[in-house]
């Protein structure tokens, strides 16, 4: 007969270890989460200008809060990659509670191994290193006049067309910006 004490120790060693991937995962791959607030996320939908006609992609959308806001405000498409399992599920969750299914989709993987070619609109709060890992992935997979707007980091080399630097809020145009 198996004993509480067993299970519940069993439990707390696989909460402990999920825990610990949950942290460490996101830090191996490229950003931690750390969530944008609610003025950020504003900020960074009205400087890409989203409308209806939008595909919004957040690469490493954690909670999926842009993907949610592209859609609740802006009646605009989302689809959120996140490589964190847990935060896919929470997303995933919220996005269903707030009856957005159907205009948004949370990916669970690895931002570099997604086909993002259909975004018209991507939106990063990766570190600076991954961005500089990710310009070729946007060169070469998004069409001409998709607007790029980055959080805090910028992609060096490229010229940001709009700047809030309150906020440090960057927009880029490919076919404009990264040349």
């Amino acid at each position: 007969m198996i004993n509480l004490i067993d299970i519940l120790f069993t439990l707390i060693i696989a909460f402990t270890i999920l825990i610990a991937l949950s942290i460490l995962w996101p830090l191996l791959t490229g950003a931690a989460w750390s969530p944008a607030s609610r003025k950020v996320v504003h900020k960074i939908l009205e400087m890409a200008e989203v409308d209806s006609d939008d595909v919004v992609y957040d690469l490493g959308s954690g909670d999926g809060r842009i993907v949610a806001e592209a859609a609740r405000r802006y009646n605009a498409r989302g689809v959120g990659i996140e490589v964190e399992p847990l935060r896919v599920i929470w997303s995933k969750l919220v996005l269903r509670f707030l009856g957005l299914n159907g205009l948004t989709k949370i990916v669970w993987g690895d931002v570099f191994n997604q086909d993002i070619s259909n975004a018209t609109v991507v939106t990063v709060f990766l570190w600076q290193r991954t961005n500089e890992k990710l310009k070729k992935k946007l060169q070469e997979e998004l069409r001409p006049g998709t607007r790029v707007v980055s959080y805090i980091w910028t992609f060096k080399g490229w010229n940001a067309l709009d700047i809030d630097l309150e906020d440090r809020v960057y927009l880029y145009v490919i076919g404009k910006s990264d040349y």
